[in-house]
């Protein structure tokens, strides 16, 4: 078994994932407009799009735990890979089921609004079948239930859900921001890089955090830690 912090043990995208928003990088407007709508305790439908590895997941993941707590959480949130189960039966059975189960007790110390949260990952990869089903089941619960629908391509989800949710758009990150969390990593893993190392790393991944991280922690495996770059 691998020892606890290891590059072959937990996913160091997973390990340091942001557990709140305002641990997102780069991504401050969305980030404190989120916080507005959960101070109200009625977030609406969202649909967060952009690029690959800006943070859209984390921010939905983040906002689900700062609302419900960690316990809460595992009953009021289904969150689904919506590539994985993109047709329509899964919305009109496992996502309908879910939307319509009755909202019970929150918990201590957490806003818990009285109403459940789906996360539709990769949501742009859904049939126009499954999205048309969606819109109605949608409309039939936003008293109990709310949307976050993830994508890379808003221009894939239909007008009709679209226009039901508030829209945030996530940016490529910046080299800056990519250098920041890498560095942060580094020194929790005890991980070396010389000189020009980050910039080359920040410069082949575009401003997708999540592959940067994973760059970092597949050399670390190729190359042991410390690590020369």
């Amino acid at each position: 078994m691998a020892p606890e912090g290891s590059a072959y043990g937990q996913p160091w995208n997973e390990k340091y994932r942001p557990k709140v928003i305002t641990d997102v990088s780069h991504q401050d407007a969305v980030v404190s407009t989120l916080q507005e709508a959960m101070k109200t305790n009625n977030v609406p439908h969202l649909l967060f799009y952009g690029p690959p590895g800006t943070g859209k997941t984390t921010t939905a993941l983040a906002m689900v735990q700062e609302l419900y707590g960690p316990t809460l959480v595992k009953s009021r949130v289904m969150e689904l890979n919506a590539s994985d189960e993109r047709g329509i039966n899964v919305v009109r059975h496992k996502i309908k089921q879910f939307a319509a189960t009755a909202v019970g007790q929150g918990a201590p110390g957490y806003p818990s609004p009285p109403y459940k949260v789906i996360i539709l990952d990769e949501s742009d990869s859904m049939t126009t079948d499954a999205q048309n089903a969606l819109r109605r089941t949608m409309e039939l619960y936003t008293k109990v239930t709310r949307f976050v629908l993830i994508c890379n391509y808003v221009s894939r989800i239909i007008e009709p859900i679209a226009s039901r949710c508030a829209k945030f758009r996530f940016k490529p990150l910046g080299e800056e921001s990519i250098s920041d969390r890498i560095t942060s990593i580094c020194q929790k893993e005890g991980v070396v890089m010389e000189e020009g190392a980050m910039e080359a790393l920040g410069s082949a991944c575009g401003g997708d955090m999540r592959k940067a991280i994973s760059h970092l922690q597949s050399a670390v495996r190729l190359f042991g830690a410390p690590l020369l770059c």
